[in-house]
Parts: structure tokens; sequence; C-alpha cells
């Protein structure tokens, strides 16, 4: 695939997510991949590579911190203590980048479809972006930064995972 116009490029070794313009970097966020590494396939946890998209994008306009779970709000607004009593959760906050791949066999169709494995951009809480890859497949980012990003791309945006 020939490199859009208007892309996103995310970095798995620098923990990076690149806005990238008319050739132009305009704007460079932190991100935590996964910490099983990269790979395709459904249950492993890890984080896909290659050409993906937006194929939509969830909680526009809600609270920042605003918990999903399975896509949809809970009604709750991530505290500290809210982690304390459910610590098993893997919290997917403020908003949600749902990817679909686009390279047939690689991150597409059966078992590596990446957007059956609900593979996302998303925020989480801050206190879990440190640099490293700790998510369980998806990119997260920084609940402030993901907002920001959100309100700045469209459904259709192309996403190279790398």
């Amino acid at each position: 695939m020939n490199f859009p116009d208007h892309y996103l490029h995310i970095s798995i070794v620098k923990q990076q997510l690149t806005v990238v313009n008319n050739g132009a970097v305009k704007k460079i966020y932190s991100v935590s991949t996964a910490k099983n590494g990269v790979g395709e396939l459904m249950g492993s946890e890890c984080t896909p590579t290659g050409w993906h998209k937006i194929r939509a994008k969830i909680g526009a306009s809600l609270p920042l911190n605003t918990v999903f779970i399975g896509r949809r709000t809970t009604g709750e607004i991530y505290t500290p203590d809210l982690n304390n009593k459910y610590p098993q959760r893997d919290w997917i906050l403020s908003r949600i980048l749902w990817l679909g791949g686009l390279e047939p066999r690689k991150n597409r169709y059966g078992k590596v479809d990446s957007t059956w494995r609900y593979i996302y951009i998303h925020g989480c809480p801050d206190e879990l972006m440190t640099g490293k890859p700790e998510s369980h497949g998806c990119i997260r980012m920084k609940n402030i930064d993901v907002v920001g990003l959100f309100n700045s791309v469209n459904i259709g945006l192309r996403v190279l995972i790398e």
C-alpha cells in the first residue's frame, strides 16, 4: 500500500504515535502497545502490525475518564478508588478509535482480523503510561491525548503499525 497524504504511524519500538499530514509530522504522542509484543493471531494479546484504518470512533463528547466495557459506557468515571474496587479490569477510558486491518491474511479476515480482535487506540489510566509496552494488544494513550487525537481524525484514516 502506498503512503497516504494523511495517516497515523505507530512505532512499537519507540512507543510513539505520529500524526503525519502531507509528509510532515504534525504531532507525536506517547503510547503503550502490547506487553506480549507484536502479532496478529486472535487471543495472542499482541499488537497487530501493518496497515489499518479507523473503522469507528466511540465516545464523542463524553467526560474525560469515562469507562467503557464492550465499547459501551458503564456510566462510571475512572478514579483510583474505582481501580482499587476492580483491580482486574483492563481499563478502556475516554475515547475509542476502533481499528480494522487492511491486509488480507495479515490483519484482516479469519483468526488475524484486527476488527474482531477488538484492537483500539484508547485512553487508559494515565499512571499506566510508563513508556513501556504493557497493553493487552491495543494502543493505549493518556486520556487528554486520546481526546485530542480523536477530535482531529476521521473514520477511514489510515494507520500504520510497525
